[in-house]
């Protein structure tokens, strides 16, 4: 029995240009305007064409998912995952085609969905459950449990919006897991928790599939998670399906996808990760002569260099490099705290670099 069904599904965002987006003062709106017009007056023909573009979010996607199975969803940050979640969530509609759920749906979307700032942790749980269809008893006999697994019981009284992001994480979470939904849709809001919550967060997910009909969607970037929690998994990339099928054979084509055997990964000025502070240029592996390379002996020493931008004066980055296996599995992690006891030299404006060193002979022969 199919708890979702998902037919051509397509999501189209219009993208406005940046200067009618922007906000600004009413004599410069009226100025803009008065411009504009006499451009118009001028050049016989609109100026406002090609001021939007359609940007399709989803390309047409269909897929099943059975009552009580644990499906993954992963790809690149913008290959649509999201939206996917969001129209199964009712949150927003879809441009075309359609999604059928059958049974009542909780979601975890993104840190501030679902809650009112305003209300109590208390108040939020029986509001959640009323959204659900549930009724005040049923809400009642679940409190305590949810209340328990949140660990935040000496707040529960407090209006959310003075949580922080992790304990607005754990309530929500707490409230998606225990009350009685046929669905479960998660996005990767668990990253905001602890490393011992995101586990008992995974036991939970489990535990409700194990014992009941519960079905889930779990949006993740974590691939050692989705191998735990998940037997089946699907790839998005650039709002299209490209692989549907058993969660090893989809985390080995997603970590593969799209960058087999670079030396050097390169961001345009306009996609540069980061934010108002740093922005990262690049990432390249250097061998043992710092020249860049694709491949390097397991019993050399190499090199992992990030090139990036300090946009303001006075910032202290902080950098951490995990190096992981094709299944996923973080190996280790370095950061650069040798600098000072815990963070990076501060640094002025300018464009720098930061260089990890990893031994030969650490690692066996293989990909990563």
């Amino acid at each position: 029995m199919k708890a979702i069904k998902v037919t051509d599904l397509k999501k189209k965002y219009r993208i406005v240009s940046s200067t009618e987006s922007r906000y600004g003062t009413l004599r410069d709106s009226v100025a803009e305007n008065f411009k504009k017009a006499e451009e118009i007056l001028k050049r016989g023909r609109s100026i406002f064409k090609d001021k939007k573009s359609d940007f399709w979010a989803l390309k047409g996607i269909s897929f099943n998912v059975s009552v009580g199975e644990r499906l993954g969803l992963i790809g690149a940050n913008g290959a649509g995952k999201t939206t996917v979640l969001k129209i199964l969530s009712r949150i927003t509609n879809p441009t075309a085609g359609e999604a059928v759920l059958r049974g009542r749906v909780a979601s975890l979307l993104e840190v501030g969905t679902g809650f009112h700032p305003e209300l109590s942790g208390r108040e939020n749980i029986f509001m959640n459950g009323s959204i659900l269809g549930m009724k005040k008893e049923e809400i009642k006999r679940r409190f305590d449990q949810i209340v328990e697994f949140s660990g935040i019981s000496e707040f529960i009284d407090t209006p959310v919006k003075r949580y922080s992001s992790g304990m607005y994480v754990r309530l929500a979470f707490s409230v998606a897991a225990h009350l009685e939904s046929e669905i479960l849709l998660i996005d990767e809001v668990l990253a905001v928790g602890d490393v011992k919550f995101q586990e008992k967060c995974l036991k939970k997910m489990k535990d409700i599939t194990g014992e009941s009909d519960r079905t889930i969607v779990f949006v993740t970037h974590n691939m050692a998670a989705l191998n735990r929690f998940c037997e089946r998994a699907m790839i998005l990339n650039n709002g299209s399906l490209i692989f549907d099928g058993p969660v090893g054979k989809a985390i080995e084509k997603y970590l593969s996808f799209g960058d087999e055997v670079r030396e050097k990964i390169e961001w345009s000025e306009r996609e540069r990760p980061g934010n108002g502070q740093i922005k990262i240029i690049s990432i390249e592996v250097l061998n043992s002569d710092f020249l860049p390379s694709k491949s390097v002996p397991i019993s050399q020493n190499f090199h992992v260099r990030i090139v990036y931008e300090v946009a303001i004066k006075k910032v202290k980055p902080q950098f951490s490099l995990v190096l992981s296996d094709k299944g996923g599995n973080c190996l280790f992690g370095s950061i650069n705290n040798t600098d000072t006891e815990y963070y990076g030299v501060q640094l002025d404006e300018g464009r720098y670099s930061a260089t990890c060193q990893i031994y030969g002979n650490l690692l066996n022969a293989g990909a990563y």
